[in-house]
């Protein structure tokens, strides 16, 4: 469960302690939509079941994307929180 604490024009923080560490970052601030989700595709195949990615993005519709793909891919999105216009999204790769 994701608990957003604070919430501003410049941050969202998150005040669950509980989500893991990234294994891998992938920074993808300037892209504009499907980019992120091409590349996140591309960087979820080469991290093992269980690892988890933490994807950049500037593009606010990163969001919803990255809701609808995991839904479709079977991967677990874990927490999405923006930080000075970056959303910082971690998924966590299940097969």
């Amino acid at each position: 469960m994701l608990y957003v604490v604070e919430i501003t024009p410049e941050r969202i923080s998150v005040a669950d302690s509980s989500l893991p560490t990234a294994d891998q970052v992938l920074d993808c601030t300037g892209m504009a939509c499907p980019l992120p989700v091409v590349k996140t595709s591309q960087a979820v195949k080469k991290i093992e079941p269980g690892q988890v990615l933490e994807l950049l993005a500037t593009d606010p519709g990163v969001e919803p994307d990255m809701r609808a793909w995991s839904s479709r891919t079977g991967n677990e999105l874990l927490g999405v929180s923006k930080e000075a216009g970056v959303f910082h999204v971690l998924i966590r790769r299940v097969r």
